[in-house]
């Protein structure tokens, strides 16, 4: 397999280190995982809809770790998983020279991820263009020491503000292109830090479409060549 891919489906769900430790579950011929930050700001899933590996689930504590120890590889590696009596214990790497054994964990000190069946009404819509997401990441950059953005909506006109206040402020304001059910959306916010890596680790799409709902939730996916990934940010109180 390629060391990319995995490092793409990683990627995806780590956030830069943001997301550790998930449940992996590799499941006829795709391998998948939902994730829950430890401040439960932020979950969601990730799937690579081709995955070379037997049906399987188990889990993984440190995803940095395994990274860094993945770079130490060339691209084309051999992987399988290596068990005991039928439970995973540690994923195996090769790529011709060099042996990678990453422990596994039990499935026991893995966050659950609550399983969101009954989802809000999703009263604003936001398209999010390649513009869009390159701004942002440059606005989260140049105001790094605010952690929200705010969506506010006034007669059919959105924007996405970082450093948002009643007060005179350093704020960036971004015009967005949103479709409103009401004329009047009072200013929600949500984790600037955690939308930033979200964009950043699906850079390759040139479109998606931020759903944002009045009772708290908002809802960003993607779909990429191989890749399906969903995320699910929980208002912060101002």
């Amino acid at each position: 397999m390629e060391k990319q891919s995995l490092n793409r489906f990683v990627s995806k769900y780590n956030l830069a280190g943001l997301v550790e430790s998930v449940k992996w579950e590799s499941k006829e011929g795709s391998l998948t995982t939902s994730f829950i930050s430890d401040d439960k700001s932020v979950l969601g899933s990730v799937k690579m809809k081709e995955f070379e590996g037997s049906d399987s689930e188990f889990g993984v504590y440190d995803t940095t770790k395994l990274t860094k120890m993945l770079s130490v590889l060339g691209n084309d590696v051999d992987f399988s998983i290596n068990d005991i009596d039928g439970k995973p214990v540690s994923l195996k790497f090769k790529d011709g020279s060099t042996n990678v054994n990453y422990m596994l964990a039990d499935l026991s000190v893995i966050p659950n991820v609550p399983d969101l069946k009954q989802l809000p009404d999703f009263n604003v819509e936001i398209k999010l263009d390649s513009n869009f997401i390159s701004k942002f990441i440059k606005a989260k950059g140049a105001l790094q020491d605010e952690n929200n953005f705010t969506f506010t909506c006034k007669e059919g006109a959105g924007q996405i503000i970082l450093g948002y206040s009643n007060i005179n402020t350093n704020r960036i304001n971004i015009d967005v292109d949103c479709t409103c059910s009401t004329d009047k959306v009072e200013p929600v916010s949500f984790s600037a830090t955690y939308l930033k890596e979200i964009l950043v680790a699906n850079k390759e799409a040139t479109d998606a479409t931020l759903k944002i709902s009045s009772q708290g939730l908002a809802h960003i996916s993607f779909s990429i060549d191989n890749y399906e990934s969903n995320y699910y940010l929980v208002e912060i109180q101002s």
